[in-house]
Parts: C-alpha cells; sequence; structure tokens
C-alpha cells in the first residue's frame, strides 16, 4: 500500500497515477531507503520516456537499474552511476541522458526546490568542468556560481512508519534522500512497512508532516 497526495491507496492505483514522461524522483542512497515495491510496479504498468533523480543507479537488476535497463528511462540526474554498467553503457551509446552532479550539490539543490527557493549560490566546482555553463555573479569580493533548485512531479519514498494522514517516518539510513525529496515534489507517492490510524505517531519523531489540508 501507498500514500498518495495523503490518501491511502492500493499500489496499483498509486502508481497509474504517474504519466509518460513524468519527472520523478526516487528515494535511498544506494540500497537502504530505495522504494523498492515502487520501482517494481512502476516497471510492471510501462511508464516510459521518464526523467529519474536518485543518488546513485543502483545497480542491474536492482531497483532503477531496472527502468535504465528495460529502456524506459531517457533521463538520469544523479551523482553517481559507477556500480551500474548497463547504466554507463546506455550513456556512452547515446540512449540515456545523463547528468551528473556532486552529492552535496544535489541534495542542496533538492533541499532547496522544498524549501521553495529557486537556487542558491554556491562557489563548489567554480574554475572546474562541474561549473561548466554555470550563471555567475559577483558578490563580496568573490565569483560565485548560481544552482538552480530541483523540482520534480513524483517523487517515491520509503518510510518506516506512517499514518493516514501522509505523515512519514524514515529509519535509520533511509533518512537520507526521502525526506529532502517528500518536499520537492507535486506529489508523493510513500512506500511504508506500517500504516497507524492518525494520531498514533508522536509528532516529534515524525520526519515528513502531513499538511492541515489533508486532516
Amino acid at each position: 500500500m501507498t500514500l498518495l497526495k495523503y490518501k491511502y491507496r492500493p499500489i496499483e492505483e498509486a502508481i497509474a497515477a504517474i504519466p509518460h514522461g513524468a519527472s520523478i524522483m526516487v528515494g535511498g542512497f544506494g540500497s537502504p531507503g530505495t522504494p523498492f515495491a515502487l520501482i517494481d510496479e512502476l516497471l510492471a504498468q510501462g511508464q516510459c520516456d521518464l526523467t529519474l533523480i536518485k543518488n546513485d543507479a543502483n545497480e542491474p537488476g536492482i531497483g532503477i537499474g531496472k527502468l535504465i535497463e528495460a529502456g524506459r528511462v531517457s533521463r538520469l540526474i544523479t551523482s553517481h552511476i559507477g556500480l551500474n554498467r548497463v547504466a554507463i553503457e546506455a550513456m556512452n551509446r547515446g540512449e540515456l541522458q545523463v547528468e551528473m552532479h556532486p552529492q552535496g550539490l544535489l541534495a542542496e539543490k533538492i533541499r532547496s526546490a522544498g524549501a521553495g527557493h529557486h537556487g542558491f549560490i554556491t562557489d563548489i566546482g567554480q574554475g572546474t568542468e562541474i561549473a561548466a555553463g554555470r550563471r555567475e555573479i559577483e558578490m563580496d569580493g568573490r565569483t560565485w556560481g548560481i544552482e538552480p533548485a530541483l523540482y520534480a512531479d513524483y517523487a517515491l519514498v520509503h518510510a518506516e512508519r506512517a499514518d493516514r494522514y501522509g505523515n512519514l517516518i524514515y529509519r535509520a539510513t533511509a533518512s537520507n534522500f526521502n525526506p529532502l525529496m517528500a518536499m520537492a515534489a507535486d506529489t508523493v507517492i510513500a512506500q511504508a512497512y506500517r500504516v497507524d490510524e492518525p494520531g498514533s505517531l508522536a509528532l516529534e519523531a515524525i520526519h515528513t508532516p502531513a499538511p492541515s489540508s489533508a486532516r
């Protein structure tokens, strides 16, 4: 089961809301925190021409590696693909457009979107290929690069616990990109081990709160 726009729905119905050509953030750092069940359902339903945003490309036959291998991903925004030879080969053949960002920049681009900002300035990568094509400004006697925020149509995240309002709690290393991505997408679909009744989660333990409109 999943949470779609703060409603408890069958996984098939939740994933069916994703159209062809959608941009999708996928939580996880390698395998920990990756919503494997949601990815498998997306694979089964056949959506294609997808833009995926994930910390890494997983490995062949695992996670988003399955979508890449099936030719369903046209663009990948990530920080690391070195463990996925299928993704590397698809990139080299020109079948997969890959946009690489250092991990810290990728995380901050997503965080900025979730905070309602359009971007931020940084000196990371100035003078290197990382900053190629980046707009620059002069401030306080220094040159800064402008990094735009990174948004998506959907976010697929993995939570340890949820309630029917859509409040989410992540566990251990699943608290990586999941909370950031849940704030930076128009629609969040959450895979959770356990879904409780409203009011059962300790307020101080909630990582991703549901908006008041969900109540």
